[in-house]
């Protein structure tokens, strides 16, 4: 079946983006600090926390890359097994941790990183971070221009364009105190939207025994087309990016208060218990329907044979999530340029109107970068493995253990960081991402084995003394 653009849908697409535009309007009034800007002030409740949780962690990496990508090629149990685990360590562990992470109440990583390892790791942290979300927004520009094409035949590549325009606006103008509302709008829609799809698409595909038998074989088996070593390979970038994302770290410390985090983190953790599977399962119903389109196009074209109502709907919740998602990585990126680079190095006697103002010109200057980095890739999940490996090796053990092993030393910390993020580069290219994901326990052995070593060396030389 051929895949036809359906003007009918954009006009829920339009009029949720022009929701999304004034509650950032509204709601940029609030900011009067860049604290307002970053933080929201500190006065997220649970509810509004757990919905700025999902809608961020739930991006273009999950509808088109992720989850659906996943889904589609390889088959809806292969994702699944791949995304909940995900929900069940990442957010055991950081249930644990939030009260923590809110106490420190930094703005950056690299800023937690500094007070454990010194000013090298801080530097360093700051260049991966800002690397690892600019590849992250990149994936968020070309998902909606997916929807643009789906609802309008618009090219993906000007497409593009629009969507990196109208994202980079919608960040400059509300920060998180305008993100985090509309974020929670678009979580409650997006549930909604996904739990209405699964019966239509069904019904679009002639029923479960049609999808089926219109399907590979494999891709109905319980790993899919993967092996367990590629499964593992897929499952580590997630994990680890949400245990050390700065984005939710962030989104913790805004909270109003201890109890508010783990409130919220909750209600986040059952919000990834409803869209997680239902993603990979409306792109399988794809794969059925659609046997050649590009993968990260699956949950969208299913808007295209549902009824348009519920197509729209589903298609508005993909535009909100989307472009929250690229809004707070720019965002977070934006933070660790101005604290972590602006602030630290070139004026750090800045005051507040001066950081606002610096935040808000990086903005638009990170993303530019992720467009011209979106060039270079040829698919959304290739540059999100990319990205998140990055990250998961090169940031989180260094951060994690900030919160969980107080031994840890700053030799273990930057050894750590050094190791990951070099190891992913050299393991990718040669073995994907299912080799790259070797440089997740390198670095985590790298950072016990190094910091042990040390710490008995330091103590050996004060015994000599």
């Amino acid at each position: 079946m051929a895949l036809t653009p359906n003007p009918s849908l954009l006009w829920f697409v339009l009029g949720y983006g022009l929701i999304m535009v004034i509650l950032g309007i509204w709601f940029s009034r609030r900011i009067k600090t860049s604290d307002d800007f970053i933080l929201a002030g500190r006065s997220l409740g649970p509810i509004i926390l757990a919905g700025t949780l999902l809608a961020t962690f739930t991006g273009s990496g999950t509808i088109t890359g992720g989850a659906n990508s996943l889904g589609y090629s390889h088959g809806f149990w292969a994702a699944v097994i791949i995304s909940l685990p995900v929900g069940f360590i990442g957010l055991g562990t950081l249930y644990l941790i939030a009260p923590k992470i809110r106490a420190f109440g930094k703005y950056t990583i690299s800023q937690v990183l500094e007070e454990q390892y010194g000013q090298g790791a801080k530097v360093l942290s700051a260049i991966i971070i800002i690397l690892a979300y600019v590849g992250i927004v990149s994936y968020q520009f070309k998902g909606l221009a997916f929807v643009l094409n789906v609802t309008t035949g618009i090219p993906v590549e000007m497409g593009t364009i629009i969507s990196a325009v109208l994202i980079i606006f919608l960040a400059v103008i509300g920060g998180l105190m305008a993100i985090a509302p509309t974020d929670a709008l678009s979580s409650f829609l997006m549930i909604l939207g996904l739990l209405v799809a699964i019966p239509s698409v069904l019904i679009a595909g002639g029923g479960w025994g049609q999808v089926a038998a219109n399907l590979p074989p494999e891709n109905l088996g319980l790993t899919g087309t993967l092996s367990v070593f590629e499964m593992i390979g897929y499952m580590l970038p997630f994990i680890f990016l949400m245990l050390g994302d700065q984005n939710i770290y962030q989104r913790l410390a805004s909270s109003k208060g201890e109890k508010s985090a783990r409130s919220g983190l909750l209600v986040w953790f059952a919000g990834i218990f409803l869209v997680f599977p239902a993603i990979p399962f409306i792109a399988m119903v794809a794969r059925s329907i659609f046997p050649d389109i590009a993968p990260g196009m699956a949950l969208i074209s299913m808007a295209t044979v549902m009824p348009t109502l519920f197509g729209g709907i589903m298609l508005a919740a993909v535009v909100a999530f989307v472009t929250t998602t690229g809004n707070s990585y720019l965002l977070s990126g934006a933070t660790s340029l101005t604290y972590d680079v602006y602030v630290r190095y070139f004026r750090p006697e800045a005051g507040s109107r001066e950081i606002l103002l610096c935040m808000k010109l990086s903005i638009p200057v990170l993303g530019l970068l992720a467009y011209v980095l979106l060039q270079f890739f040829p698919t959304i999940l290739r540059i999100q493995m990319i990205s998140y490996l990055v990250y998961g090796a090169g940031i989180t053990p260094a951060v994690l253990s900030v919160f969980i092993w107080p031994r840890v030393n700053k030799f273990g910390g930057i050894s750590s960081m050094i190791v990951g993020v070099i190891s992913t580069l050299a393991l990718y290219k040669p073995y994907g991402t299912a080799g790259a994901a070797l440089a997740i326990p390198l670095a985590v052995l790298t950072l016990v084995i190094v910091t042990l070593i040390t710490s008995r060396k330091k103590a050996m030389v004060q015994e000599e003394k």
